[in-house]
């Protein structure tokens, strides 16, 4: 027979147990605890890393590295001590990842971000600041908001005239810009689509733009068969003559175009095209500029090479990821309308339990209603912080270092016999081939094997990180100089570990 007594009582003890154990992670004590465990251990990562000790990638297969992610999971949780577990797992996590913050870290556009920054993005993720409305995440809110106004106007836009918002990457950031652009130049495509549509419409584009460019072509309902590329000039960068030709070309046959997409700074190459000619240009034939400077955008802090961005300012819209050359921990991606009324064509929605109709006045301050995300993290804190603190001389500083680091290391690599170096830097991204004489006779597809064979080597030795590219059908190494702790010693180190992995391979 049952006993409802009993039954009652054991579910009692199990709530109770559960809230025992609910109660022990909100302990405000523990974070205190733990989080000085967390922190100390990280300081100890960084001084050994950026003093250039240890691997730059602590190589192993991803099955190996998901079988011990999943060994952790399966420990029994709750028992042994806890700073004892913590710091079990945080090694766990430093020991088999990408040391960003090594000196000879030179691959991808992804940044040895400034610590300190994380402490505010600590904030947020600890109060879960979210944002869609502003009721939910009113610093948050007011924080993006007055970074938005701050690099706009360092870009070089009218205060008052132009909108922004912070998303989550640069690929979505193109994606919202080029969906904003879409529906003006289209109309009512919100409503009706793309359906019968004839001649369909072009996004046009620098010949080696980011492909998060025709991705969105695709998304959007464009088709990547419908991106029209410009040609290049002979320092890869957007040629003009060629953009007004394809422009004449499409207006001669009635082909609607959403957008020119221009590149600040190309990914291949970091070739920055000519923006003030490409904006009288689009200006000409009433087509809307949009300017990729996910990467280059940051060049607005620097007297010495804020040359590169001229005439950003013109574009419609542009997009700048903080989480590159502004040294930001990702995500923290801006995009910028100079129209401030352009942010309110993205999206045509009702959404009454999100958007409150008695308090209209907040609209301008309810990311969700210009924003692909809804619940959005408070990704401009670090920003802020950092910028709060140090001011904006030190993007600047960032960016003269970087780039300079760069033209050393051009300069190595172009004193080296054994080095080919595809063209000279505009900014902190060198593109080169490594031709020892034993490769002088040897094919191109041989010579292409062969900068992919000796990269990947060099890579899971974990004694530096590069990465590889190819330009016009042929393989090539690339660098980003985007650690500002990088000194020229690493860069003529890298040199040497390059050279000494290529001897086993020109041996076989």
């Amino acid at each position: 027979m049952r006993d409802d007594h009993a039954i009652e009582k054991q579910a009692s003890d199990q709530l109770a147990t559960a809230r025992a154990r609910i109660a022990e992670v909100y302990d405000p004590n523990k974070l205190a605890e733990v989080g000085k465990r967390v922190v100390d251990l990280l300081a100890a990562h960084q001084q050994q890393i950026q003093a250039g000790k240890g691997n730059v990638l602590n190589w192993q297969l991803p099955t190996e590295l998901i079988d011990q992610a999943r060994e952790s999971l399966g420990t029994c949780s709750g028992k042994g001590e806890l700073l004892e577990q913590v710091t079990s797992l945080v090694h766990k996590s430093l020991d088999h990842g990408t040391n960003l913050h090594h000196p000879r870290y030179v691959g991808h556009q992804v940044p040895a971000s400034i610590p300190l920054a994380a402490l505010f993005d600590l904030i947020g993720s600890v109060t879960n600041q979210v944002m869609a409305i502003y009721e939910m995440g009113p610093w948050a809110t007011a924080v993006e908001h007055a970074v938005i106004q701050s690099v706009g106007g360092q870009l070089g836009f009218d205060p008052g005239s132009f909108s922004g918002l912070v998303t989550s990457g640069g690929s979505l950031a193109n994606l919202t810009a080029l969906l904003t652009a879409r529906n003006i130049a289209l109309g009512d495509v919100w409503n009706k689509g793309l359906a019968g549509r004839k001649p369909p419409p072009v996004i046009v584009t620098h010949a080696e733009s980011h492909y998060s460019v025709s991705r969105a072509a695709g998304i959007l309902g464009l088709g990547t068969e419908q991106i029209v590329r410009v040609g290049l000039d002979s320092e890869r960068r957007m040629d003009p003559g060629h953009l007004d030709d394809v422009l004449n070309y499409l207006r001669n046959r009635e082909v609607p175009v959403i957008a020119v997409s221009a590149a600040a700074c190309a990914t291949p190459t970091g070739a920055f095209d000519p923006l003030d000619e490409i904006a009288e240009i689009c200006r000409q034939y009433g087509v809307w500029l949009h300017v990729d400077a996910a990467h280059g955008g940051a060049t607005c802090f620097s007297e010495r090479h804020r040359h590169l961005i001229a005439g950003i300012e013109k574009a419609d819209s542009v997009v700048c990821d903080a989480h590159k050359m502004m040294f930001m921990p990702a995500l923290c991606a801006m995009i910028f309308y100079r129209d401030r009324q352009h942010c309110y064509a993205t999206f045509h929605q009702d959404a009454t339990y999100l958007f409150d109709p008695s308090a209209p006045e907040l609209a301008d301050y309810d990311s969700g209603l210009v924003n692909l995300e809804c619940t959005k993290r408070a990704a401009a804190l670090g920003l802020w912080g950092i910028w709060s603190l140090f001011g904006s001389q030190l993007f600047a500083d960032l960016v003269d270092v970087t780039f300079d680091l760069a033209a050393q290391f051009f300069e190595m690599l172009t004193a080296a016999e054994d080095f080919e170096v595809f063209c000279q830097p505009e900014c902190n991204i060198v593109v080169f081939r490594y031709l020892p004489p034993q490769l002088q006779a040897a094919s191109d597809d041989q010579c292409d094997a062969f900068q992919l064979e000796l990269r990947r080597r060099v890579i899971e030795s974990g004694e530096a990180y590069l990465v590889a590219n190819q330009i016009e059908g042929r393989s090539y190494l690339r660098t980003t100089v985007i650690n500002p702790l990088t000194r020229s010693q690493d860069l003529a180190d890298l040199i040497t570990i390059l050279r000494k992995y290529a001897q086993p391979l020109l041996q076989t």
